[in-house]
């Protein structure tokens, strides 16, 4: 059991979990960068402590300032969030090694599924299903890695093991151009990630990105939260997310639900996590697991009526959950569109200080943000400014209540991607439902052209 917890992150992810300690009855402890000094958590923590400048690799990637602020503090636990050190096993052992709590999965567990080719076999033996390719790296031999791509079949993909945040890639359409994408890939994935091994498998053409939730506490019990689409991507990284995915047989969903929950079961999983699936053709194939809280976990919450961060901490105290699987169900429709600092179609970067931050209300209308009026956004991390989330009984619904809720949004002083989301709405492909990865790529370049 602890009692006071040190929140290892910023933006509006510290605040979320700032608020879930506060109704658990916790106190809570932030950590800041020179450049976060005056922002809302900050000021609403019991304690504050600067560890260092702007700069991540200077504080919030700073393991040694956030450990000695830890101990100065007397903190019994650490979260981290999201980003940043939330799936550093290293440092993960050193908050366990101080005799703190980590909020979040056992170091070991973050190793397995941090690695991708590890990842892959332990979900194949658990029944999970997984893009069709070896379970093995790729070797250094060139012969092997041609014979290899021609028992996949092209076109391939070749991946980072330890890759993420749609780093250390590269699609192979023909055997002339395999060797060249794996030496530029495993040089890309050596200075990312600091291991170059790398392993390969069948490029779906057309897929969708579904995401299964999981929550698991350390008395056996494995539980699957629903289904997200996380499709509308750019650049390999999200823009909207929903729940469930839709379009997608339940039962198709459940059956795999039920595996990955039984998954969690076989590693000892502990937490909360996320299962990355491509979908194609009524398939689900694993691509990887998140072992951390994700930026689009509110959508799960409006759906399953459970609150994500409140279990992830009572999980790390020690307690059993206190649902089954057969208590909950996907309540009606939820969206998440993530608010950028940005140009919403050249996608620039806009810091600066924001002089007028009006949010949208109403029934079924959440907003999660750490912002106000006259807080400057600085140009050191991610442009995430906000993230607003409806729901409603369906899918239509939803769509209604985040059309009104952005028409309200006023954000001046800085620019923001809301223009993007509303004219993502209105989007006949969209508006369908079950677009594939591409489809936003796709969209603006006709966008572009027209």
């Amino acid at each position: 059991m602890f009692e006071t917890v040190l929140i290892a992150n910023r933006g509006e992810i510290a605040l979320r979990i700032q608020r879930a300690c506060r109704e658990l009855g916790l106190k809570t402890v932030v950590i800041h960068s020179e450049a976060d000094a005056n922002a809302r958590y900050v000021r609403l923590a019991g304690q504050a402590l600067c560890i260092g400048p702007a700069a991540p690799g200077l504080s919030y990637l700073n393991r040694s300032a956030i450990l000695l602020a830890a101990h100065l503090s007397g903190a019994q636990a650490v979260h981290p969030g999201y980003g940043f050190l939330s799936e550093n096993a290293d440092f993960a052992e050193q908050v366990e090694a101080a005799g703190m709590s980590f909020i979040g999965p056992k170091p070991e567990s973050i190793r397995i599924m941090g690695d991708k080719v590890a990842a892959k076999r332990a979900m194949r033996a658990a029944g999970v299903p997984c893009v069709p390719g070896p379970d093995g790296g790729l070797p250094d031999d060139p012969a092997r890695i041609l014979e290899i791509a021609g028992e996949i079949g092209y076109p391939i993909i070749v991946k980072a093991a330890g890759g993420g945040g749609g780093r250390g890639m590269r699609v192979v359409h023909a055997a002339d151009e395999l060797l060249d994408a794996v030496s530029v890939t495993r040089e890309e994935a050596r200075r990312a990630f600091g291991k170059p091994e790398l392993y390969a498998e069948k490029f779906l053409e057309h897929p969708r990105h579904v995401e299964i939730q999981v929550l698991c506490d350390t008395h056996g019990n494995a539980l699957w939260l629903g289904s997200r689409d996380c499709s509308l991507q750019r650049r390999h990284q999200k823009v909207m997310e929903e729940a469930p995915a839709p379009g997608i047989d339940p039962a198709l969903i459940r059956q795999v639900g039920e595996r990955c929950a039984e998954a969690c079961r076989q590693i000892q999983y502990r937490g909360a996590g996320t299962f990355e699936f491509l979908f194609e053709n009524d398939c689900f194939y694993f691509i990887e697991m998140n072992t951390r809280l994700q930026v689009e976990h509110p959508v799960t919450e409006m759906t399953s009526g459970i609150d994500i961060v409140r279990e992830q901490i009572r999980i790390a105290q020690g307690h059993a959950l206190t649902v089954r699987q057969s208590d909950i169900a996907t309540q009606g429709h939820s969206l998440e569109c993530r608010i950028n600092a940005e140009d919403p179609f050249t996608f620039m970067p806009c810091p600066g200080r924001v002089s007028t931050w009006e949010l949208p209300g109403g029934n079924g209308v959440r907003v999660d943000s750490h912002l106000s009026s006259g807080t400057e956004v600085p140009p050191y991390y991610d442009s995430l400014i906000a993230k607003v989330i409806t729901h409603g009984a369906d899918r239509e619904e939803a769509l209604g209540r985040m059309r009104v809720a952005l028409s309200e949004m006023r954000v001046e002083g800085i620019r923001t991607n809301v223009a993007l989301h509303q004219s993502v709405l209105e989007d006949d492909g969209f508006r369908a439902g079950g677009v594939d990865i591409h489809h936003l790529e796709r969209w603006l370049a006709a966008r572009r052209t027209s």
